[in-house]
Formats: C-alpha cells, structure tokens, sequence
C-alpha cells in the first residue's frame, strides 16, 4: 500500500506541478485540446477574460502541486498537512462530481481525470491512516 500511495502521490503532484505550469502559458492550446474550444472566435473581452481565469487556476494548481512535493514528507506524517492535502485533493473530486450532476457529461479525459484523483485520494488516505493510527 506504502509504494502505490506514493505512486498515486508523485502522479498526481507532479501532474498538478506540470501541466499547470504548462497551462499557464499554453492557454490556447489546451482550450483546442481540452475543451474543444477556440478562444479566438469567441468576442475579445470574453476570450480574455476566460483565459485570464484559466491561467490564474492554472497557476493555483501548479503552486498545490509545488506545495504537495515541497511537503511530501509532512504529508505523509504530520496531520495537519494530510488532513490540509487530501482535504483539498477530495474537494476537487467533490467539485467534478458537482460539475457532473449539475453541469453534466463532460469529455471523456474528465473521467480518467475523476477516476484517477478519487482512486488516488483513497489509496493516500488509507495508507495514511494506517500511518496514523496503526493496524
């Protein structure tokens, strides 16, 4: 369990790290990519207002995914930062599972993204309380 929580881990911050650092410059693309979504044809102000929103969350996500790896250590055995991490890695979960009933179906890649956070989120926090309280 030690190995496939670190697995999840490592995956996940470092995604975190990587692709929002990346998507605070590649803005553009990963509207095409992601979402399917050509931000040039939309009216100017809009356009730079959603970009302007999507590299700020971008940016917020890569600072988490720094913090996490930062602290990788601490998250695994002080409380505090579990509780601060996983709180926050299963309040996403909880928004894209929001997103769903109330918004709908998103693209496929939202459900890997889903699946893959929720699955992680639990091996972390099982694993971590084993730490915690033993047995």
């Amino acid at each position: 369990m030690k190995a496939l929580s670190w697995i999840f881990f490592f995956g996940y911050a470092g995604s975190l790290l990587v692709f929002g650092g990346l998507g605070t410059f590649t803005a553009h693309i990963d509207h095409r990519l992601l979402f399917h979504i050509n931000p040039s044809g939309l009216p100017q102000l809009a356009a730079a207002s959603i970009l302007s929103q999507y590299r700020f969350l971008r940016a917020i996500e890569c600072g988490f995914g720094l913090f996490a790896l930062c602290f990788r250590r601490e998250i695994f055995t002080q409380t505090l930062l579990n509780r601060v991490f996983l709180g926050t890695m299963f309040f996403g979960v909880t928004a894209r599972f929001i997103s769903l009933v109330w918004d709908g179906p998103p693209y496929p890649i939202f459900y890997f993204f889903f699946g893959s956070e929720l699955i992680g989120g639990i091996v972390i926090l099982l694993y971590t309380r084993k730490v915690f309280f033993g047995s």
